[in-house]
């Protein structure tokens, strides 16, 4: 089963994708995590050390060639494995954020996202972008404007890909939000994470 994680920045999906994973393999069943990047908070960090904002499409143009690079071999390695497999973002991230600077979401990642292996369940966790800037605030390792955060989570609900997402409140305890994600993966046909299996693991 494929699963992918989407939602702005500070809705939990790197907390939520490691703790599904870790309960699918306590539970004794197969489980592999990959992860997404398109190496933005590197770049925001870089950006904010040296004193230059990069453009726009300048950075739209680096961040898709990294996270196509990093989804593309994610796809790889997931067709060779046989278990729970979780995506930590996708390329449903960047016409997200194309959404939000106002550049044109383009022809070929939405061509790729056609061509490549569909999940089985794409999940977007809605929180509400306040406490996503809080939690960001908390961790202390980079920084989002909310306003940035706002425009971002308007722009994932305008993909025309969204109405097949399926929408989980991500606000409140980490505990709470994995049992919601849990309850959906069972819902979609798969079997809960943390629940007890004789599966060996590959």
């Amino acid at each position: 089963m494929l699963i992918v994680l989407t939602g702005i920045d500070g809705s939990g999906k790197t907390t939520a994708a490691e703790a599904t994973v870790a309960a699918a393999r306590q539970a004794g069943k197969s489980a592999l995590l990959l992860r997404n990047y398109a190496g933005r908070r590197r770049m925001s960090l870089l950006s904010a050390r040296l004193g230059i904002q990069a453009p726009p499409r300048l950075a739209d143009f680096l961040e898709t060639a990294v996270r196509t690079f990093n989804v593309l071999n994610a796809h790889r390695r997931a067709r060779n494995f046989h278990g729970l497999v979780v995506m930590d973002r996708h390329l449903h991230c960047q016409l997200a954020l194309r959404g939000m600077h106002g550049l044109p979401r383009g022809r070929f990642l939405p061509w790729l996202i056609r061509i490549l292996p569909r999940p089985d369940l794409v999940i977007y966790l809605d929180v509400d972008p306040r406490e996503a800037h809080a939690r960001i605030l908390a961790r202390g390792t980079d920084s989002e404007r909310l306003e940035d955060l706002e425009s971002l989570r308007d722009a994932y609900q305008s993909l025309p890909e969204f109405p097949r997402f399926t929408r989980l409140t991500a606000g409140g305890p980490p505990g709470d939000v994995l049992s919601r994600m849990h309850a959906a993966i069972e819902k979609a046909g798969g079997p809960r994470p943390d629940e007890c299996s004789h599966a060996s693991p590959h």
